[in-house]
């Protein structure tokens, strides 16, 4: 596990890349930090660089304008970030759900380190949950990540899951994402942030409205294929030979997903219906997407290129139905 997810904890089912502590439900926050391995702090230091001069053994020089970020506990560097950086410790990621959980009925889910401490994330249970038809239950959930290594911007997401699969959506609203970004140039507010998440988790039944919708349109055949085609095949894509087969594999087994390969493919809100496809290209991105390792697979289906394919597919699927 140590070459992928660096540490995770989790409560409830085990993940679908099967790593991490499996804990209790309603454990502490202390405890969720030592069992997901973010128990540390992340250490700042000036660059210092060696001005070696002919026959000497130079000195030892400092350059301000930049700082080196470390892990207190293995002294692992992590990055170097400018002097203006403002650091979002792992325990603050967790911290951000402690009223949450306590008076707000959230639950921690997961939370845990990508990259060797580069990344960390904590996944929280709102409570929401809608059942579309066919009984296809689909579940709210608030997910907060950083990083220390200027890659990711402090984002608090409002995701949804659909169970039958674990398959994970952003929840949006009119083509724009419900996610708050606080950049690292500016401190994080936990408060701040929660107060503007306030009015993107009651928009999930808006949100869930509108999956609804996806669920009744029925579909044709070269409906899906002019679907997959505009969702995994950009024109703005590499066009050389392995692009065209990486496209072509992608096609084939998106559509088999859709066909009735896919976990939950059989449910009436799926057969055939807009949905079904969105559902068939979160499921490949999430589980069959060809990735380096674990790690890999989430950091780009959460935050990465897959993320933003999963925003192409339902901004795709919603103009079925406008």
């Amino acid at each position: 596990m140590a070459h992928q997810i660096h540490s995770m904890a989790y409560s409830g089912e085990a993940p679908w890349h099967e790593l991490g502590n499996q804990l209790p439900p309603k454990q502490s926050i202390d405890v969720w930090a030592e069992k997901a391995g973010m128990n540390w702090s992340i250490c700042q230091t000036p660059v210092r660089y060696m001005a070696q001069e002919v026959g000497t053994l130079g000195s030892i020089m400092s350059f301000d304008e930049q700082k080196v970020l470390y892990r207190s506990d293995t002294k692992t560097p992590l990055s170097v970030v400018s002097d203006r950086y403002q650091v979002v410790q792992p325990k603050e990621v967790l911290e951000f759900y402690r009223d949450l959980t306590e008076v707000s009925g959230f639950e921690l889910e997961t939370a845990g380190v990508l990259k060797g401490g580069r990344k960390f994330w904590a996944l929280a249970r709102t409570g929401k949950e809608t059942v579309l038809k066919g009984n296809d239950l689909v579940k709210g959930y608030l997910l907060l990540a950083t990083s220390c290594d200027g890659t990711l911007a402090t984002t608090a997401t409002p995701t949804s899951v659909r169970v039958v699969c674990n398959n994970t959506l952003a929840v949006a609203l009119n083509g724009a994402a419900q996610a708050i970004k606080v950049p690292h140039s500016t401190s994080f507010d936990a408060q701040a942030v929660k107060q503007q998440l306030g009015v993107a988790v009651t928009q999930w039944d808006s949100f869930m409205y509108q999956m609804k919708t996806l669920a009744e349109r029925k579909v044709k055949t070269h409906e899906s294929m002019n679907y997959f085609l505009k969702v995994l095949c950009q024109p703005d894509q590499k066009t050389d030979a392995n692009a065209r087969l990486t496209n072509e594999r992608a096609l084939k087994k998106v559509q088999a997903l859709f066909e009735g390969n896919g976990r939950g493919a059989e449910m009436s809100a799926s057969q055939n219906t807009a949905w079904g496809m969105l559902c068939a290209v979160t499921e490949y991105i999430d589980h069959e997407r060809r990735a380096r390792n674990a790690e890999y697979r989430l950091d780009s289906a959460w935050f990465g290129h897959g993320a933003a394919i999963k925003q192409r597919a339902l901004d795709q699927a919603l103009q079925l139905v406008r």
